[in-house]
């Protein structure tokens, strides 16, 4: 009898006189089974569904295989899942479990299947803002940031009192000749300049703009356009707008000014600003030179620049001294209260914003630019960004309470998400059998559990 012969049987070192192999003939195997939490968080806050509205697929209905509410899916779950690219699809689109998370096990046509390849998502991922001719799918970009802000309002069972909009500027690097290129000195390369804007762990915006602008560029307009949203639900709340020293320009501070909003904002120092807190820093170096350690003096005062601001406003300066080196520091603002407790309490709390851009652009690649347009970035940007969305409500709701409650995207991919696991599907259910060395077993039952409540 001839030896059966399994061409990708790999050998490795045996263990207690047992040969050890392997070969990718697992069948219904998945790698991701966390993938069903994420369809769980997607049931609890509907953000696929409501996505998909935002898209006009002028297809003909007869003929498609595959459509936009399934590819919206299944590139937002692949973004989650760590599978960043659109050639991933290619072999994703075989897996079990994220046939299941479509509700879609088999194609209409033999030679499809279930999920869509990369050809299929990259005419996605190219959609114009109408169809035409050569491209069946469009999208409302206008509706697309509206969903950003109404998933962040219907996390809240109640208005509350105050929220906190933080806006920041970062790099999205190009290594190319893409639409839009342009150098930037500070970033020392060619990139685009996304603006962010997040209240607490919830992202409310993500606009690509090109590097060749102010990086406060279009915050009057976005500002707006989330206030008067934020407002239409919640009218009472009181609404606090906090950047660095490169949003300190006289038109935003004069547009809050102006609706109700307050800011604090970094102020870059000058010569005059620390004159006007040169007692403070004496006082600090005294100290300093007497303890060894370092010392800060708080103070608040009245200041207008000579030219560009329309009106004095208040300035809360902080007065350091460490060993041998000053660092005063300033934001103008226009809150009341005392002046350590604004600066420390408050505007020093803006750098968790940065943390929360760290997890969309390194755990869920939002600074992918390997496309060829502006439009086509703007739209993966988009999709990482409801990928942020998704994984962010399943820390939220799912994770509330548990060890991973603070996690990062990144994190709970590798504690919740990445489980392994056999699939067998049958005439009547498709059981999705985990490993049973899986770590986190428990948060991942709490996770279920609450998503469902």
């Amino acid at each position: 009898m001839q030896t059966e012969c399994i061409l990708d049987l790999f050998g490795f070192k045996p263990a207690a006189g047992r040969a050890v192999v392997a070969a990718f003939d697992g069948g219904h195997v998945t790698s991701d089974a966390g993938a069903l939490l994420l369809a769980r968080t997607d049931a609890a806050i509907d953000l696929v569904g409501r996505l998909a509205a935002c898209f006009d697929d002028a297809r003909m209905p007869d003929l498609i295989e595959h459509s936009v509410r399934t590819m919206l899916m299944q590139r937002i779950f692949g973004i989650a899942l760590g599978w960043e690219d659109l050639l991933d699809h290619d072999t994703l689109r075989r897996d079990p479990v994220l046939a299941a998370c479509a509700g879609k096990l088999s194609a209409r046509r033999a030679d499809c299947e279930a999920l869509a390849g990369k050809s299929t998502l990259n005419r996605l991922e190219h959609a114009r803002e109408k169809p035409g001719r050569y491209h069946r799918i469009g999208h409302d970009g206008a509706a697309i940031e509206r969903l950003l802000v109404e998933l962040f309002l219907d996390a809240h069972a109640a208005p509350p009192e105050e929220i906190i909009l933080d806006f920041d500027a970062t790099d999205d690097p190009l290594h190319g000749h893409q639409e839009g290129r342009f150098f930037h000195g500070y970033y020392d390369g060619y990139c685009y300049l996304p603006l962010y804007v997040f209240c607490g762990r919830h992202l409310l915006a993500a606009k690509l703009r090109p590097a060749n602008i102010d990086g406060a560029a279009g915050t009057v307009d976005e500002l707006a356009r989330i206030v008067l949203q934020i407002r239409a639900r919640w009218p009472l709340v009181r609404i606090v707008l906090r950047g660095d020293s490169g949003f300190a320009r006289d038109a935003i501070m004069t547009w809050c000014e102006q609706n109700r909003v307050d800011y604090l904002l970094g102020l870059a120092r000058n010569a005059r600003l620390i004159g006007h807190i040169a007692a403070e820093l004496a006082e600090a170096a005294a100290e300093s030179t007497q303890t060894g350690k370092p010392a800060r003096r708080f103070a608040a005062f009245g200041y207008a620049t000579l030219k560009s601001w329309t009106q004095p406003r208040r300035v809360i300066a902080k007065a350091e001294q460490t060993g041998d080196k000053s660092n005063p520091r300033f934001v103008v603002t226009t809150l009341e209260g005392e002046a350590r407790h604004l600066y420390e309490d408050v505007y020093c709390a803006r750098g968790e914003m940065e943390n929360r851009i760290k997890e969309c652009q390194l755990d869920l690649f939002a600074d992918r630019t390997s496309a060829a347009t502006m439009p086509a970035h703007q739209l993966r940007l988009w999709f990482a960004s409801m990928a942020y969305v998704l994984v962010d409500s399943l820390r939220r709701i799912g994770l509330a309470g548990t060890e991973l409650a603070r996690a990062t995207c990144g994190t709970i991919r590798l504690r919740l998400l990445k489980v392994a696991a056999l699939v067998r599907i049958s005439v009547r259910r498709v059981k999705v059998a985990m490993s049973s060395a899986t770590l986190c077993q428990r948060e991942w039952r709490d996770a279920y559990n609450a998503l469902g409540a």
